[in-house]
């Protein structure tokens, strides 16, 4: 059987990741003001050395972000260091043609900063609104990554499937600046999907939402062993979580609760799980726990046992959930930019030559 390496990556990449949402209070915060804030947070993300910032995929009234490279592109305007990427791209029910002119000409503005976040989608709103049919859910993405794939190594593509109009010899454009365009594959708990990118040698990206990451260790391990059984250099691995930080702890939990368990009690109603309150919440801040929550010491302590736990290349934060006052988010950027960041960053680097473990 192949051995699993565990050593500790550089972990070098920390960024942010939103579905842009929005207030269903009439008088609360619109789209409108909601996309503008939106750009405003990454030109700061940029500005503090934060490297990726991401924009989710939902086709709901509560987020703003059902077309998240437009979004990105007028980021792409306001910044210059900064990647920018999808956080996901619901592959399964749009069209790879148009995924992929769509960030080459995201990485065009961008000067070489975009990326793909791709995955089967956690909602399933687009797939009636596109004609799909939930019934087909993981065939679709299978088949529709193989074809942005296929559109990603050549400009001219010849490719046919059971679910997509074939595509005979017809040319793609345009191209990015980077080749390849990076694109990574989102997934949830589903050791199918992790076993998928390992296997086509594609970054993986773990959403860890609730309960214990060290649960999601296994799947990590999965993924390397099936990248490495593929002939593949194990690609990036990187972890999306829940998390806030302000200048202490106590600060940083009482303005993520609120607008945190709204959101999570109004899903948890639509998918039929339990309620949560508070002391459920802070459970899950402590350092097993899934929520990165607290003062910059305390992200620092919970970035550094994910990495124990993945030896992982990057981690994004999902910093706005619900409504978040706009004035906080910002200040938890710039927290994580000018303390959090570089602390991780020298900590990693002064742990990794002598930490490996087989």
């Amino acid at each position: 059987m192949i051995g699993i390496d565990r050593s500790l990556a550089p972990f070098v990449e920390l960024g942010v990741h939103t579905f842009a949402d929005v207030s269903l209070d009439p008088d609360g915060v619109g789209p409108a003001q909601r996309v503008r804030q939106l750009v405003e947070e990454i030109a700061l993300a940029d500005e503090v050395g934060l490297d990726v910032f991401g924009v989710g995929e939902h086709h709901r009234r509560d987020y703003a972000a059902s077309a998240p490279a437009m979004l990105l592109a007028a980021a792409a305007e306001r910044t210059s260091r900064i990647r920018l990427t999808s956080a996901v791209t619901v592959l399964s029910s749009d069209d790879p043609v148009r995924v992929f002119q769509q960030f080459a000409t995201l990485d065009l503005l961008s000067g070489g900063r975009a990326e793909i976040m791709a995955g089967r989608g956690s909602f399933t709103e687009s797939f009636p609104l596109f004609g799909y049919d939930l019934a087909d859910y993981d065939d679709l993405f299978a088949e529709k990554l193989d074809l942005l794939l296929a559109i990603r190594e050549s400009e001219r593509v010849t490719w046919s499937g059971r679910l997509r109009a074939p595509i005979d010899d017809q040319p793609v454009y345009p191209r990015p600046v980077q080749d390849p365009l990076p694109v990574w594959v989102a997934v949830g708990g589903n050791p199918q999907s992790v076993v998928r990118a390992g296997l086509l040698g594609l970054p993986l990206a773990l959403a860890i939402i609730g309960g214990e990451p060290a649960r999601f260790a296994p799947l990590v391990d999965l993924y390397r062993r099936a990248a490495a059984q593929a002939g593949h250099d194990v690609p990036a691995i990187g972890i999306n979580i829940h998390g806030f930080v302000a200048d202490t702890s106590q600060r940083a939990a009482d303005v993520y609760y609120p607008a945190h368990s709204e959101v999570m009690n109004r899903i948890g109603r639509e998918r039929g799980w339990g309620p949560t309150d508070r002391r459920a919440f802070d459970a899950q801040t402590a350092l097993e726990g899934a929520y990165a929550v607290g003062d910059p010491d305390r992200l620092v302590e919970k970035l550094l046992y994910h990495h124990e736990l993945f030896g992982h290349q990057r981690t994004m934060i999902q910093l706005a959930i619900g409504t978040v006052p706009h004035a906080d988010v910002l200040r938890a950027i710039e927290l994580l930019g000018t303390e959090v960041a570089p602390k991780v960053r020298a900590e990693v680097a002064r742990r990794a030559p002598a930490t490996t473990a087989s």
